[in-house]
């Protein structure tokens, strides 16, 4: 592959990750405003209306009911990730949430070798350890000294939406096989909106008038970077556009501190760089595709 046919797909990764980032910033507010589950309830019926009426203009054929009953679980275990991961996102700085998700990639080896039988190896097993490290060197820094008890909350949050996210990725694979990305955003923000709808009775406050602006305008971001990162990596192989997905730490941090005040530490900076190093180096060794941790949640 040239560096003229790779610069366009690198470029256009780069982009949709950045959008990403910002859809992260936006929800982190309205998480604030409105609640995680309030933000995550009309955010996603803003994507509803509007992915509808993307899969309405292709007109795809009605896949089988096997492969309907996969989106709608997938979107059941993304509802749950995005979730913990905008409540989490409350209490703790964007720059080291995002550094936190980051493990999603070595927790998914483990449950690729259980799910799909897939071999772990010493490389990979290396891979985990120095990622484990990354993690705990980003959790002690935030712990060290005094702290509000939610931001320990927050952290933990953050760690299992990572690990449900993993699972997701298993659920991706399995799903790239059988269906295109136009049906696959479809069910699954259909699937997301109804198991949040479900809780509704119970939770649903109607949002002011005020964030609709910031809902709409994060439906849209979501959308737009799910089509932007899906048409890069349908031009480029996965292991050249792997590493834009750390990109995303550079913007939590620099969009954390613009909109929040929020500071990164040294020991953020040295964590993520390690959970970094030993996502990249059990990637060497794959060739799927990882996914920012908001990215399938619509």
């Amino acid at each position: 592959m040239t560096t003229h046919t790779t610069a366009a797909p690198f470029f256009v990764a780069t982009l949709g990750i950045a959008c990403f980032a910002v859809m992260d910033a936006v929800m982190k507010g309205l998480a604030i405003e409105l609640g995680a589950y309030n933000a995550m309830l009309w955010r996603t019926s803003c994507g509803v209306l509007i992915v509808t009426f993307l899969y309405l203009l292709k007109r795809p054929a009605w896949p089988p009911w096997a492969t309907i009953r996969l989106h709608f679980w997938r979107g059941v275990v993304i509802s749950a990730t995005a979730f913990l991961f905008f409540w989490g996102l409350i209490y703790v700085p964007l720059a080291e949430a995002i550094s936190l998700t980051f493990i999603a990639p070595l927790v998914a080896l483990y449950l690729a070798a259980v799910l799909l039988g897939e071999r772990v190896d010493g490389k990979a097993i290396l891979a985990s350890i120095i990622g484990l490290c990354g993690a705990v060197v980003v959790v002690a820094g935030k712990l060290s000294g005094e702290y509000d008890e939610d931001v320990g909350k927050g952290i933990g949050a953050i760690l299992v939406s990572a690990i449900l996210y993993a699972y997701n990725l298993i659920l991706q694979r399995r799903q790239a096989l059988i269906a295109k990305p136009v049906e696959v955003v479809f069910f699954q923000t259909i699937a997301i909106f109804v198991t949040y709808l479900l809780l509704a009775p119970l939770l649903a406050v109607p949002p002011p008038m005020t964030a609709l602006p910031n809902l709409v305008f994060a439906s849209i971001l979501a959308i737009v970077s799910i089509m932007l990162v899906s048409w890069a990596y349908g031009r480029a192989e996965a292991r050249l556009l792997i590493p834009v997905e750390y990109t995303a730490f550079v913007w939590a941090a620099l969009l954390g501190w613009l909109i929040y005040a929020e500071e990164v530490t040294v020991l953020t900076l040295l964590g993520t760089a390690l959970i970094v190093a030993g996502c990249l180096l059990a990637l060497g060794q794959q060739s799927g595709a990882v996914d920012h941790v908001e990215t399938t949640a619509l």
